[in-house]
C-alpha cells in the first residue's frame, strides 16, 4: 500500500505541476515569455509537454483509484496538488523553471507508473 501511495503522490504531483506550470507560461505574454520560448516549434513543444504531463496525471489518477481508497485520488487532485503546486513551486520557482523541473520528472513518473501498473 506504501509504494503504490508513494507512486501516486509522485506521478500525480509532478504531471499535475507540469500542466500547470505550461498553463501558466502560455497565459503569459509574448513579451514577458522567455527567448528560447518566442519560435512557434518550441511553443509547440512545450504545448506537447503539458498534453503528456495531463495524459499521465490521468494516469496517476487511475492507478491512484486502482489501488488506493477512492478518497485518496479523489481529494489529492482536487485540493493537495494544486495547493502544493501553488505554494511551492509556482511561488518559488516560478513558472518556466517549475516547468523545466518538473517536464523530466513527469516522464520518469510516466515510465514508473507503466512498470509498477497492478
Amino acid at each position: 500500500m506504501n509504494q503504490a501511495l508513494y507512486i501516486f503522490l509522485f506521478s500525480g504531483l509532478v504531471s499535475m505541476s507540469a500542466a500547470l506550470s505550461v498553463g501558466a507560461i502560455n497565459k503569459m505574454a509574448e513579451e514577458d515569455r522567455p527567448d528560447w520560448l518566442q519560435k512557434r516549434n518550441n511553443l509547440v513543444m512545450m504545448i506537447m509537454g503539458g498534453n503528456i504531463a495531463a495524459l499521465t496525471l490521468v494516469g496517476a489518477m487511475a492507478f491512484g483509484f486502482l489501488t488506493l481508497h477512492w478518497s485518496i485520488p479523489l481529494s489529492s487532485i482536487f485540493i493537495s496538488f494544486p495547493v502544493v503546486h501553488q505554494l511551492l513551486l509556482a511561488r518559488i520557482l516560478g513558472p518556466v523553471k517549475s516547468l523545466l523541473l518538473t517536464l523530466p520528472l513527469t516522464i520518469f513518473a510516466a515510465v514508473s507508473l507503466y512498470y509498477y501498473w497492478p
